[in-house]
């Protein structure tokens, strides 16, 4: 072993790519991504600027973004805003409050205020500090975090 082999980068580690993974029509990349990236903490792992395309992870939680109008589209029906009509996306967060302070200091309305909230899962109960906001074309993320687990 020499010198140069001590000094070089640790590898990266390896992205988990999950078996299902949306993606969103939408009217407008950088306002998608100012929202996605900027304000909700997510990173671009690859994108195809000259497709309209984006492709983003924030830990396990993965998501598409695809301009209408740019690329190829598959649009089964007239887009209508809100888009993405009953449906919502839950993202498990470690914490919620930072989101929650980021997009108060952006002035981002919120579809539901933080709440805790507790759900039956089985025999026991799951308790979650989530809360909805829609993203720039009318998509509905609720952002959760786990507070605990009873009985």
């Amino acid at each position: 072993m020499n010198a140069a082999d001590t000094d070089s980068p640790p590898a990266p580690e390896p992205v988990f790519f999950p078996d299902l993974v949306p993606e969103l029509l939408i009217e407008d990349l950088p306002a998608s991504l100012d929202f996605w990236v900027g304000l909700c903490g997510f990173e671009v792992l690859y994108d195809r600027p000259a497709d309209g395309f984006a492709y983003l992870h924030a830990g396990t939680a993965h998501l598409m973004l695809e301009q209408v109008g740019v690329g190829r589209n598959w649009i089964p029906a007239a887009l209508e805003r809100p888009l993405g009509r009953g449906v919502n996306f839950q993202i498990m967060l470690g914490d919620i409050a930072p989101l929650l302070e980021r997009l108060a200091e952006a002035e981002w309305p919120l579809f539901m205020p933080a709440e805790t909230k507790w759900y039956q899962t089985g025999g026991t109960r799951a308790g979650v500090a989530q809360f909805l906001v829609q993203d720039p074309d009318g998509y509905l993320v609720r952002f959760s975090s786990r507070v605990g687990t009873a009985g």
